[in-house]
C-alpha cells in the first residue's frame, strides 16, 4: 500500500530554530525540506518557533499553507527543559500532531505523536574537542529520543553505522536518505572582490570552525605558493567558534598577502565564487554529508577533499581525496590537478555524473514517506 494513502492528512510539527539567522548547511537542509513539505497536500505542516525574537523572520520565510505556532515562554528555558527532561510535551504549543520532526538533532518530548529526527553527524562523540558546550549535549538527546522510539534520519550510511556502533540505535530505527543538491545559479562578484581574486584561486567555502581544519589548507597553500606564483587562496564563510586558529595560521603563512578572507557571502556571490574558482578544497576532518563539494562539482569545478567516510560516500569518484591533517598530501593533490589538464578534465566529468544522484525532491519525498508510515503505525 502506498504510504501516502495511509491517512487522509497527517499533522506534522516542524522544529524551526535551524532556520534562524545565517544559513549553515543544516539551515539550508531545513529550508529545502520545509519548502517542499508545503507541496505535500497529505501533510498538514506546523512550524513551531520557540524564539519570539525570530518570529518575524520565520513568518516571512514560512511557505504559504504552513502554520506558524508560538511558544508562550522564553525559548532558552523551554529548550533547556527539552534537553534535560521529557517535558513539557510539544503538543502544548502546537496542538495535537501525529508526527514531530526535528531537522537538527532535537526531538522534543510528545504526548502521543511519533518522532522523527535528523542526525547530521556525531561530531560530539568523534571529536568532542571540536564542539561547543551545546553540541556536546547531542548524544544525550539522541539516546533519549531512541528510548522514546524515535526514527532517525541520517544523510549517509556512514553516519547510520556510527549511530549503531556508538549509541546502540537499532538499524530498523534508522532511515538513510541522502540530501539533495540545489542548482548553483549565476551570480555577480563585487568589484573589490573580483580584483582580489586574480586569475587562479583555490576556494574554501563554509563556516569557519575547527572541524573544517582550514589551518591545514593554509599550510598546504604555503607549499603551493612558490610553485604557482599567480595562485591565490580564497576563504569564504562566516566566522564560527574557534576561528582564531585560522587567523593565526594566515599570519604565519609566507604567502599571506595572497590569502583572501571574504567573511559572509550572499548566494549570488557564493554562486559566482563556485563557478570562478580554479578548485574547491575541502579539508574537513569530519562531516556527515558535505554540500560544498557537490555544489562545486555540479558547475565543473574540481574538488580536493579528505578521506572522511561520509565525504567519500557522497563524492565517490568525483573528487580527489587525501588523509586529514596532512598539508603535504593536500598540496600534492592540488598541484597535480593544477598541472595535469587531462586529469582535471576527467575529474570534472566524473564529478558532474556524481551530482546527478542528488535531488531535493527525491530527498523530501522519501522523508515524507517515512513520516506517513510513522503516523500510520503510531
Amino acid at each position: 500500500m502506498d504510504a501516502c494513502a495511509i491517512m487522509e492528512e497527517m499533522r506534522l510539527a516542524f522544529d524551526a530554530p535551524s532556520l534562524y539567522g545565517h544559513r549553515t548547511g543544516v539551515g539550508r537542509f531545513a529550508e529545502q525540506v520545509l519548502q517542499r513539505l508545503a507541496d505535500h497536500e497529505e501533510i498538514d505542516t506546523r512550524v513551531y518557533a520557540t524564539s519570539w525574537r525570530e518570529r518575524g523572520h520565520l513568518r516571512r520565510i514560512t511557505p504559504r499553507g504552513v502554520e506558524l505556532c508560538g511558544a508562550p515562554m522564553p525559548a532558552r528555558p523551554l529548550r533547556a527543559m527539552w534537553r534535560r527532561f521529557d517535558r513539557p510535551p510539544l503538543e502544548l504549543f502546537t496542538g495535537p500532531v501525529d508526527v514531530s520532526y526535528g531537522p537538527n538533532f532535537l526531538s522534543p518530548p510528545t504526548r502521543h505523536a511519533a518522532e522523527m529526527v535528523t542526525v547530521h553527524d556525531l561530531t560530539p562523540l568523534r571529536f568532542p574537542e571540536l564542539c561547543t558546550p551545546d553540541t556536546l549535549q547531542y548524544p544525550t538527546l539522541i539516546r533519549r529520543a531512541a528510548r522514546r522510539g524515535a526514527l532517525f534520519h541520517t544523510p549517509t550510511q556512514a553516519i547510520a553505522d556510527e549511530l549503531v556502533d556508538a549509541l546502540g540505535v537499532g538499524r530498523e530505527r534508522i532511515a538513510v536518505v541522502p540530501l539533495g543538491l540545489t542548482p548553483v545559479g549565476h551570480g555577480t562578484l563585487p568589484q573589490r572582490l573580483r580584483d582580489a581574486l586574480g586569475d587562479q584561486f583555490l576556494l574554501a567555502l563554509g563556516t569557519i570552525e575547527p572541524r573544517k581544519d582550514l589551518p591545514t589548507l593554509v599550510a598546504a597553500f604555503d607549499h603551493l605558493a612558490p610553485l604557482h606564483p599567480d595562485l591565490r587562496l580564497v576563504i569564504a564563510g562566516p566566522e564560527g567558534w574557534g576561528s582564531t586558529e585560522l587567523t593565526v595560521a594566515v599570519a604565519r603563512c609566507h604567502a599571506k598577502d595572497r590569502v583572501v578572507r571574504t567573511g559572509v557571502v550572499d548566494e549570488s556571490t557564493k554562486s559566482e565564487l563556485l563557478r570562478a574558482a580554479t578548485m574547491l578544497v575541502y579539508p574537513s576532518v569530519y562531516e556527515g554529508f558535505g554540500l560544498p563539494p557537490l555544489e562545486a562539482m555540479s558547475v565543473g569545478t574540481p574538488v580536493v577533499t579528505t578521506e572522511v567516510a561520509a565525504i567519500t560516500e557522497v563524492c565517490g569518484e568525483g573528487a580527489a581525496t587525501v588523509p586529514i591533517h596532512d598539508p603535504e598530501a593536500l598540496a600534492k593533490a592540488v598541484d597535480l590537478l593544477l598541472s595535469d589538464g587531462e586529469l582535471r578534465r576527467l575529474q570534472v566529468e566524473r564529478g558532474r555524473v556524481v551530482t546527478t544522484r542528488y535531488d531535493w525532491d527525491d530527498t523530501v519525498d522519501t522523508l515524507c514517506r517515512h513520516m506517513l508510515e510513522l503516523a500510520g503505525t503510531d
